[in-house]
């Protein structure tokens, strides 16, 4: 089944087409990685699905109900959850508050709200943090905070962006693993990343984005050998 239907979707900015009629569609369950260079347009096409910044055009179906041109609470509350690249957690609250604050948007009873914030803090390996503010943690345990926050609201399609990004080497694996963790639990998830490697080994199908366009969509060994996917990141004496 068809959790996401993307059509045509697009968005420019002055003369500048970061958006250019993207389409494509993802499976329930499934993990889609994105690629591309910097300024291909990934962190844009996540706004304009989850309603952060308005697209000029196109089509976005959730479980085939419209959700173009709706609100981002709204979007949330259907359930599409978010990470962002730049991590703004609430930095003087403990990890418990800030899970907390996402599990009220489906629960309002405060001890229930607490136990499910306690229970996805133990998801993401952190429970032991569970009572230390956020501006005390490292770089990757705010990346499983940004992960907790999301789930928290229940999410059944995940959209994650650049969760290895600016950690360590030693911190990556167990990321990985967590992405896999999470895909086990029935949630499809949609993930920007730079790093191929760890696309190719955790994406069912991968999107690659070029100046705005979709230049290849498909399986991870397809994507491999595409042409125009690897002039895009490495380069051609062609377009030279």
């Amino acid at each position: 089944m068809k959790i996401l239907l993307v059509e045509n979707l697009s968005r420019s900015f002055g003369g500048i087409k970061a958006n250019d009629d993207i389409s494509f569609s993802v499976d329930q369950g499934s993990i889609l990685g994105i690629i591309g260079p910097n300024g291909a347009g990934k962190s844009t096409l996540f706004d304009l699905i989850t309603g952060y910044t308005k697209a000029d055009r196109g089509k976005v179906e959730f479980f085939k109900k419209n959700i173009f041109g709706l609100s981002p609470d709204k979007i949330s509350n259907l359930g599409v959850g978010r990470t962002f690249q730049k991590l703004k957690p609430f930095a003087d609250q403990t990890l418990l508050e800030n899970v907390m604050i996402g599990a009220f948007v489906k629960e309002q009873n405060i001890k229930k709200a607490r136990d499910k914030a306690l229970e996805i803090i133990d998801f993401v390996d952190l429970i032991e943090k569970r009572h230390h503010f956020a501006k005390e943690l490292s770089t990757g345990q705010r990346k499983r905070l940004e992960m907790a926050r999301a789930m928290a609201i229940e999410p059944k399609l995940l959209l994650m962006d650049e969760v290895t990004g600016g950690v360590d080497q030693k911190t990556i694996p167990g990321l990985v693993e967590l992405i896999k963790k999470l895909k086990k639990t029935g949630v499809t998830i949609i993930t920007i990343e730079h790093n191929i490697n760890i696309i190719m080994e955790i994406s069912d199908n991968v999107l690659a984005l070029d100046q705005g366009r979709s230049i290849a969509f498909g399986p991870p060994k397809d994507i491999q050998k595409n042409k125009e996917v690897i002039d895009s990141y490495l380069g051609t004496f062609d377009a030279a």
